[in-house]
């Protein structure tokens, strides 16, 4: 009975050996596959981007004022990216964002409202610029959301109404800046950094609160990942879309009062193109623009790509065509790997 009984014990399945590392492998690459593995793919592009500055350009680019020229340029546009991430997960698009801006800072400088600066402070236009961006935001939300338009078409047809309205405001000029106050305030350093570099800071880790450590940011999440699943799970889709855009508005307001500080002028030339440059910072940062899926953190890591691009193309003298077409290449290289990722992580699950 005994020798039986030590048959059937031996006889059971082998012991797990090296498969018993496998739980780990398979979460590390699950690491990797998600947006960690992402960033870290984007901080080595970044970093093999600054290697082609330095061979190319030598101590014109590697110089601590180049350094903070790349930054000042890209705080702008960069302060809409964080904008256009949130709409862009959450399922939606933006083609007024540059117009937008136009109008903000059209409206922010014209005589009236820089008497008012004057009179009673400069941040008086700082509220104009953002209280008018927020407002269009919030048309474009209601008319996606509750108008059951389609983003791009409702967004474009903002894009051309912003526009215009800005033109006729400035009556196709320049409006220059006067209130002082306002120039030195953002055209100071603080420890050697630009504030338009610090305001970029500060927007980026406030959006990254807002998307990562927030129910706001979950439901963008749900919302662009089946906006049907989540009204049935309780979102108000609608709503929360409204807000979407309206929070994206915001981001442009912000973005006029720094292009206004920059340039000292409100036109409405301002933030031309400017949704194709926010646009392209997103999907480079692996935001997918199905939605449902992105990070704050490779969308600063895309804005920053895109303008150390151009900061190289302009050392060496390359043409602004090249530099158009440097960019479409590599936009279409990042959905071209977004959708290969998708692709995998569908067959893994």
């Amino acid at each position: 009975m005994s020798d039986s009984t030590a048959t059937v014990a031996t006889s059971g399945p082998p012991p797990v050996g090296p498969d018993d590392s496998a739980p780990e492998v398979s979460g590390l690459r699950r690491v990797f596959r998600g947006s960690v593995g992402r960033n870290l793919g984007l901080v080595l592009a970044l970093i093999i981007l600054i290697i082609v500055g330095v061979v190319t350009g030598g101590e014109r680019f590697a110089s601590v004022d180049n350094t903070l020229t790349i930054l000042r340029l890209g705080s702008v546009i960069g302060v809409v990216s964080i904008g256009m991430t949130f709409v862009i997960i959450g399922g939606g698009i933006d083609l007024s964002v540059g117009a937008n801006v136009a109008l903000a800072s059209v409206w922010a400088t014209t005589l009236a409202t820089q008497t008012m600066g004057k009179d009673i402070h400069w941040l008086v236009m700082v509220a104009c610029a953002i209280i008018v961006a927020t407002c269009v935001g919030l048309v474009n939300g209601l008319l996606i959301a509750y108008g059951k338009i389609a983003p791009f078409i409702a967004t474009l047809a903002m894009l051309a109404a912003a526009r215009g309205l800005a033109e006729i405001i400035a009556d196709r000029k320049t409006q220059i800046i006067t209130v002082q106050g306002f120039l030195d305030a953002f055209g100071a350093d603080v420890f050697g950094v630009p504030v338009l570099v610090l305001i970029f800071a500060v927007v980026a880790i406030i959006g990254w609160i807002l998307l990562n450590r927030t129910t706001f940011g979950r439901r963008t999440f749900a919302v662009g990942g089946n906006a049907e699943a989540a009204r049935l799970a309780g979102i108000r889709v609608k709503r929360h879309t409204l807000w979407l855009y309206a929070l994206l508005g915001s981001t442009c307001g912000v973005a006029a009062v720094m292009i206004m500080a920059r340039t000292t002028t409100g036109s409405s030339t301002h933030g031309m193109l400017y949704e194709l440059d926010a646009i392209a910072a997103v999907v480079i940062g692996g935001t997918l623009l199905t939605g449902g899926r992105g990070t704050i953190v490779g969308t600063v890591i895309g804005v920053l790509i895109f303008t150390m691009l151009n900061n190289i193309f302009t050392l060496n003298n390359l043409s602004i065509s090249a530099q158009a077409i440097a960019k479409g290449v590599i936009i279409v290289v990042a959905v071209l790997l977004q959708q290969r990722i998708a692709d995998r992580s569908r067959a893994v699950t």
